[in-house]
């Protein structure tokens, strides 16, 4: 097999390497500066992709370091998608460059790697099968054919390359279930064995011990109604979560080791940045670490959590302005990193010798990507990370600390970065005085043109500079695409966030208004030719934006979005399951109250100033979208077609808030660019 280190790094990777360290199996690092020819004499005669190239089914979907940190593990996709072929490729990490062993996972669509123990790997398969008509009992009718996908784990060892099916001793449920589960823990003072969560026939997720060789499983504990999983210190279950019925809130609950009583700790709104999450055990029994945001505090930061008290002790890792992303632990299950976004991925190290070697990595890849530590060895000399940047659909590299070496492994599309469009973050002052930041991507070539601006949804969420392809097959197209961080975003504290609350149709428009006018007199694009399109809150943004300014905008598309505030909060009102109102509230205080603000969010509504907007319109809403009902996109198209406007509205069967399978999203995002090349033209 022909290696894919060095030799084909700049094709797997896209980063040219013009420094190879002598005598070593990989590249040197520290020390190094890889000059990485860049920019000045960037070609303008770019080819950029077509858009079915970003589609392509992805090839390598995980790499993962043994806990030992003697192999290596890589899962890849062959075959076509009629016909998936599933392999994992085992590597000497002594010898990351060397002969590969293959083991063949037969005709699977392969989802996810990890090792269960230092010989174990645990992958994730989907098997499709044809499940023809079929006589329905006690009638004289017939099921039509149908494609029946199941989810099974699979235990491969490394060395001989048997597998085992979890489970495999419960042949009632392996009938039954299409999806037998996650692991939630290693057990790492247990190799024999992991902790999964699989659903029993009642309904009820249930916890068991499993064998890694055999599959057998034993059932440890079972959940409520609503539990989705667990958290365990020491093999013992010590965080719940719940869901309510129809799926809005998440519950998280605490006991002590020894105890059955949960009690609750945190409820959120599913779909929002968490305010609470787990990072690790901790050091002595009863104590865990978290990632939580306390009273009086505006960022998320790592803590310790004492479950008997269920208090939060001081910030072990916190900054000004920034949300703790998540904490890092090695192989043994200690905490050694918390993540945050600045200009990149960043880490807070326990080790601050570790903090050298991950900018050494960045600077490896030319301090454009963000490089995620996945997998760090029991003695921290080696690593496995995973690449992803604004030109870098995704890869993994191996990285050996004492030898000064970095290996690649695989990579999820070969795409050549030259071919993409440069992202820069901008640092953007509002007409009130306040900054943020936004995304600013160019077409292949940086020529001057068109702007698509894309409000991302949440509200409470942020954009990343981070490889979109939504943004990429954009931007092929010549346009340039602005990404804003207005006010009311999340990850950069309560406090900005609280600055988008009650500001809907307002404030936060006009962040994005504010962006816009940046990125026009910056790199001198056509303030004639700008269009704005987002899903769920950037659906509305969008929406809103036709109405605020039809002057500016040439198309709006909205994704899923709301289209009247007040409708919007009455169905929260009516829809909301939960005790004391939890999700009303939260939309109430981030929204507005009718009971208060009813004029107000009458004016903030576009079904209601439908008659503004001057643009064509383009609406696509999921059928059974449980988050924002479709009704809001049917009334939007009534409104539009009543003002006489230019309007579409497609729906999507089968589908709920944005969750449609790629191929819709392909088909729809070629829509999307058939109405702005006429919006543009």
């Amino acid at each position: 097999m022909k290696s894919r280190g060095v030799t084909t790094l700049a094709v797997l990777s896209r980063r040219r390497l013009l420094a190879t360290a002598a005598g070593l199996g990989g590249v040197g690092l520290l020390g190094l500066r890889p000059e990485m020819a860049r920019a000045a004499s960037r070609r303008q005669s770019v080819t950029p992709y077509p858009v079915d190239a970003f589609f392509t089914p992805a090839r390598t979907r995980a790499a993962t370091l043994s806990p030992g940190g003697t192999l290596i593990a890589v899962l890849d996709q062959l075959g076509t998608e009629e016909e998936p072929h599933g392999v994992i490729d085992v590597l000497d990490a002594n010898d990351p460059e060397g002969q590969r062993k293959r083991i063949d996972l037969g005709p699977t669509e392969v989802e996810g790697l990890e090792w269960a123990n230092d010989e174990h790997l645990l992958v994730r398969v989907a098997v499709t099968v044809k499940v023809g008509p079929q006589a329905v009992t006690g009638s004289n009718r017939r099921t039509s054919a149908q494609e029946v996908t199941s989810k099974r784990l699979l235990s491969v060892s490394a060395v001989t390359g048997e597998m085992a099916v979890m489970f495999q001793d419960d042949r009632r449920r392996l009938r039954a279930s299409r999806d037998l589960g996650y692991v939630v823990d290693l057990l790492r003072n247990d190799p024999g064995h992991v902790l999964m969560a699989a659903w029993e026939r009642d309904g009820m997720l249930g916890l068991h011990r499993v064998n890694v060789a055999t599959g057998a499983a034993d059932r440890i504990e079972r959940g409520s109604s609503g539990t989705i999983g667990w958290e365990t210190q020491g093999g013992v279950p010590v965080i719940r979560y719940d869901v309510n019925p129809r799926g809005t809130v998440l519950t998280v609950s605490g006991r002590t080791p020894g105890s059955s009583a949960w009690r609750p700790i945190r409820r959120n709104r599913i779909g929002d940045l968490p305010e609470f999450e787990w990072v690790g055990e901790g050091d002595t029994p009863g104590t865990i670490l978290v990632t939580a945001r306390v009273d009086g505090e505006d960022t998320m930061a790592v803590r310790e959590m004492d479950l008997t008290t269920l208090g939060m002790g001081t910030p072990m890792a916190r900054r000004d302005g920034r949300d703790v992303m998540h904490g890092v632990t090695d192989a043994a299950g200690r905490y050694v990193a918390a993540a945050f976004y600045g200009e990149r991925l960043e880490y807070d190290f326990v080790d601050a010798s570790l903090g050298a070697h991950h900018r050494a990595l960045n600077a490896f890849m030319d301090n454009d990507c963000d490089v995620y530590l996945n997998d760090l060895s029991r003695d921290h000399n080696r690593m496995v990370v995973g690449v992803t940047g604004p030109r870098e659909p995704g890869a993994w590299y191996f990285y050996d600390r004492q030898a000064r070496a970095v290996v690649n492994l695989g990579a999820i599309r070969p795409l050549d970065f030259e071919r993409l469009g440069l992202t820069d973050t901008l640092k953007v002052t509002t007409r009130d005085g306040a900054s943020i930041e936004a995304y600013l991507t160019a077409p292949p070539g940086g020529r001057p043109g068109p702007l698509v601006v894309l409000p991302h949804g949440g509200p409470e969420v942020r954009d990343l500079r981070t490889w979109d392809r939504q943004v990429q097959v954009l931007a092929a197209q010549g346009w340039w695409v602005l990404r804003p961080n207005f006010r009311g975003s999340g990850g950069y504290g309560m406090a900005f966030a609280r600055e988008g609350w009650g500001r809907w149709g307002d404030r936060m428009q006009e962040d994005v208004e504010d962006a816009i006018d940046h990125a026009i007199a910056l790199k001198g694009l056509d303030a004639n030719r700008v269009a704005i399109m987002g899903s769920s809150y950037g659906g509305y943004a969008a929406l809103m934006g036709a109405v605020r300014r039809p002057d500016l905008y040439k198309a709006a598309i909205a994704i899923c979005g709301v289209a009247d505030l007040l409708e919007m909060l009455e169905w929260e009102r009516r829809e909301d399951d939960t005790e004391g109102r939890l999700v009303y509230d939260f939309w109430t205080k981030r929204i507005g109250d009718p009971a208060t603000m009813e004029t107000e969010l009458a004016s903030a509504s576009p079904r209601r100033r439908a008659a503004e907007i001057a643009c064509p319109v383009l609406l696509v809403h999921g059928v059974d979208d449980p988050v924002v009902p479709v009704v809001e996109s049917r009334r939007m198209k009534e409104a539009l077609d009543r003002a006489g406007k230019t309007a579409e509205l497609i729906e999507v069967e089968d589908a709920g808030h944005a969750d449609w399978p790629a191929a819709k999203e392909q088909e729809l995002l070629e829509r999307y660019i058939v109405l702005l090349k006429q919006a543009f033209a």
